[in-house]
């Protein structure tokens, strides 16, 4: 019996959120925090945080996304991280993109 397999270019989440990448150094600066420091508060490895600020990567996952936030002590109702276009077309659709961040 011979095995077959596909293989498919992997894209991204139906649900992430696009990022502008210089608004999250531009914040992390403003704290006075390291890539370094940032990224372990974030929990998520330091080039990655680099490739996000320099534009290379710009897609986070819901819970990415939110402990970047949370790592940057940013309130619910800020969007400074969101790409102008994405902050835009996210309210338009789907409401507030912090509304599943609220919690107990």
């Amino acid at each position: 019996m011979t095995q077959r397999y596909v293989f498919c270019m992997e894209q991204p989440p139906a649900t992430t959120y696009q990022v502008d990448g210089a608004e999250i150094r531009t914040r992390r600066m403003e704290l006075g925090l390291t890539q370094a420091e940032c990224a372990a508060r974030a929990r998520i490895a330091r080039p990655y945080l680099s490739q996000l600020e320099t534009g290379e990567r710009r897609h986070l996952r819901p819970p990415t996304y939110t402990a970047l936030r949370a790592a940057l002590a940013l309130t619910p109702d800020d969007r400074r991280l969101l790409a102008p276009d994405e902050n835009r077309h996210r309210k338009e659709r789907y409401g507030s993109p912090h509304e599943a961040e609220a919690g107990p």
